[in-house]
């Protein structure tokens, strides 16, 4: 399927298609809702999004080094490489890494604003010392470059029926819901790394700090004041979630089978960890394997009713613009 997609977006270089297939493998095997999504995608447009992601993914790699064979020294000098490698990347669409090779070309390609992989590297170079954020509104300074821009990065990708700035608070707002999803997912994970993402003003407001979640997570018990946080940060998620839902019907109606996809597994989460009494620090939620089904299958009668109906629609006009060729100029 790779080559397709590969021959589908016009992409022939064979470093670069090497640099586009493992994007692609990062995609398929770290963001497996992601990639489920992404395969509603149409074909020309699918290397674009693994390069996003294979870039994304390979900078959160450095900074959360999962195994911890690297000091925090090492990690920095590995993402200062990599921000070099990247500048130099943008303007001359090459690279040393092939996550980059891919990332340039992308950029290049659909005119994707140099600013916003600036903003990212910006919040992962954070990673490497802030441990948490007091307020709410110093994790929106992190998860704007965590986040939002890469739903800014993946909306010329897309394609829009509306002026982009329209489209663009949305797509910002999904990629901060999907964020938001995860740092709840992933709260007891990211308690091991030594971060707390769930702002401080938010955990206090029902009497829960750093300590009482680190005694959860070590002992395996639960306590209500961590419940009712974690309750709390699913509503202020999910109101997020409905920020970003009118964007969907802003974009390509080839590609919204793919985004409304995306925004059901995601929200999914949430449901899961409400399923499991929000026990998110002592196991992991998933979505369920017949759910990812049902909504990759839903996604599929999308995507053919989009593509019947563009058929349709490019019918229409051609005998439109035959019928007018017959009937010649009006005098």
């Amino acid at each position: 399927m790779s080559r397709r997609e590969l021959d589908a977006a016009g992409i022939t270089d064979p470093l670069l298609r090497a640099a586009y297939t493992r994007c692609r493998r990062l995609n398929s095997r770290h963001g497996k809702t992601y990639f489920l999504a992404t395969r509603l995608l149409p074909l020309e447009r699918r290397s674009a999004v693994h390069a996003l992601y294979g870039f994304a993914r390979w900078a959160d790699d450095i900074v959360d080094d999962l195994d911890r064979h690297r000091t925090p020294e090492e990690r920095d000098r590995l993402l200062r490489r990599l921000e070099s490698d990247l500048a130099d990347g943008l303007l001359t669409r090459a690279g040393r890494e092939p996550v980059v090779r891919a990332v340039a070309d992308t950029a290049d390609r659909y005119g994707i604003d140099h600013a916003l992989f600036a903003d990212f590297l910006s919040s992962m170079r954070a990673d490497l010392t802030v441990t948490h954020y007091p307020t709410f509104a110093d994790l929106q300074g992190y998860v704007h470059g965590s986040a939002a821009v890469i739903g800014l990065q993946m909306l010329p990708v897309l394609g829009t029926v509306t002026a982009r700035e329209e489209a663009a608070p949305h797509a910002a707002a999904l990629g901060v819901a999907f964020q938001l999803t995860n740092f709840l997912r992933d709260v007891g994970e990211d308690l091991d790394r030594g971060r707390v993402y769930l702002p401080g003003d938010l955990l206090a407001a029902h009497g829960v700090d750093r300590s009482l979640l680190e005694w959860s997570r070590r002992t395996g018990r639960r306590d209500r004041r961590i419940r009712a946080a974690l309750v709390a940060a699913e509503a202020v998620t999910r109101r997020v979630y409905r920020t970003a839902e009118p964007g969907i019907a802003m974009l390509d109606p080839r590609v919204r089978p793919c985004i409304r996809a995306a925004f059901t597994l995601y929200g999914g989460i949430l449901d899961a960890i409400a399923e499991q009494d929000y026990s998110v620090l002592h196991r992991r939620a998933v979505v369920s394997r017949r759910r990812r089904a049902a909504t990759a299958a839903a996604g599929v009668l999308r995507v053919t009713g989009a593509r019947l109906r563009a058929r349709t629609d490019d019918r229409v006009a051609r005998a439109g613009a035959s019928a007018a060729e017959r009937k010649g100029p009006v005098r």
